[in-house]
């Protein structure tokens, strides 16, 4: 069996941010690191993690993927990230070093877009669609808005031919909005789209660990943020967009959730985590080198260790790493069990799993209802274009097929 090996979020400044976006769960993770003054990631930190991180990678693949992200890692400075160039040069036996950049794009100059395109970093910039509903939550320190210094920050990057995505949060406003965000994002020059349904639980008081955004097994009584996505407005919002995107985008425009779904209904295992049925190996570094199980679930609980005394591939691989893994699957409710849409939903993120379902058991993502809609909408189209790459045929014959 191939060694699937593992993902990192790599957070080399932790939770320090130039923003203070309303909805971020990040945000609050310096309460973690009580006392902290040093956020930067230390150097002999860094060459640690980049020298194991590759040679724990397996050896047959033929490239090896950094994530950086933050908090907001261009806080870092250019110089910073030169020396991981050269880190991984330095440790790299000969195979291909892919460097992903997630960033507000609010301090992206012309000398930082010359340097990520110098170094073909693929950048991800995070924008929620036009102004009034990318302002409503994505503001600065003082509380500014920020949608003209992330567009002056795409339009740098696009001078220099950086390689970008979008990934938009879809939360309690824009999600009444679908075509204007989608509309907006490709008039933006953005050829690949995430998004990501924000979901979180705000306890009345903070547990010992500092935390409010509190984890889905978390006893404290809790209430969903009022800036959450509703969970069958998220299910109209992708619906609505996938209608347009199938009758005129598809082949020049990829929405990740539709290029998932389509791996789903082709019986692929999914690209992306949060649909497969287990889960694992997708993980996050703080600054400090602590390792844990998911970018979701940065909780002391579920701290796996420190690179300092653990290595990368033993900590992993851990006993810890795969029960929680493997929980996804196995503590799925009942009533997803025997859904017609799990082939492709899985449960979805254990992060969502929150709900009890109608016969009481635990578990039920709060989601839920969304996908079911989402997912039976698009079904006689992902089997339509399914049907023509099992043929050998291009799945964008669906537009010429719904024009007729």
């Amino acid at each position: 069996m191939p060694d699937p090996g593992f993902h990192i979020m790599t957070k080399p400044i932790g939770p320090l941010c130039n923003l203070d976006c309303s909805y971020c769960f990040y945000l609050e993770k310096e309460k973690l690191y009580p006392g902290a003054t040093q956020w930067a990631m230390p150097p002999e930190v860094l060459e640690r993690y980049i020298s194991e991180y590759i040679a724990a990678q397996p050896p047959d693949a033929p490239e090896i993927h950094f994530a950086w992200q933050g908090g907001e890692p261009t806080l870092l400075g250019l110089d910073f990230f030169r020396n991981i160039v050269t880190l991984q040069q330095k440790h790299t036996p000969g195979k291909v070093i892919r460097n992903a950049l997630q960033t507000n794009a609010t301090l992206v100059d012309e000398e930082w877009a010359a340097f990520l395109a110098e170094h073909n970093f693929l950048v991800g910039v995070s924008i929620d669609g036009p102004r009034e509903l990318h302002d409503c939550y994505r503001v600065d320190k003082g509380q500014a808005p920020t949608f003209d210094r992330v567009l002056r920050g795409i339009a740098r990057l696009k001078a220099h031919n950086v390689e970008f995505n979008t990934l938009t949060v879809v939360h309690r406003k824009n999600a009444q909005h679908p075509l204007d965000v989608y509309r907006f994002l490709k008039e933006a020059g953005s050829g690949f789209i995430q998004f990501i349904p924000v979901v979180e639980r705000k306890a009345a008081q903070s547990a010992g660990d500092g935390l409010v955004l509190i984890q889905p097994s978390s006893p404290q009584p809790a209430e969903v943020t009022d800036w959450s996505v509703e969970p069958l407005a998220y299910g109209k919002f992708l619906a609505a967009i996938f209608d347009e995107w199938v009758k005129q985008d598809v082949g020049r425009v990829f929405i990740q959730q539709f290029d998932v779904a389509l791996e789903s209904w082709l019986g692929l295992q999914q690209s992306l985590c949060v649909f497969r049925p287990t889960c694992g190996s997708a993980l996050a570094l703080e600054h400090n080198g602590d390792l844990y199980s998911c970018d979701h679930f940065v909780y002391p609980e579920h701290k796996l260790g420190n690179i300092a005394d653990t290595g990368l591939r033993a900590m992993t691989s851990s006993a810890q790493q795969r029960a929680f893994g493997l929980a996804k699957r196995d503590m799925l409710p009942r009533m997803c069990r025997q859904c017609d849409v799990r082939f492709a939903c899985n449960g979805e993120c254990p992060k969502h799993r929150f709900l009890t379902t109608p016969d009481g058991e635990p578990g039920l993502n709060y989601l839920c209802a969304g996908y079911k809609h989402f997912f039976h909408h698009i079904d006689p189209f992902m089997q339509f274009m399914a049907s023509e790459l099992r043929a050998g045929r291009p799945p964008a014959n669906i537009m010429r097929f719904l024009g007729r």
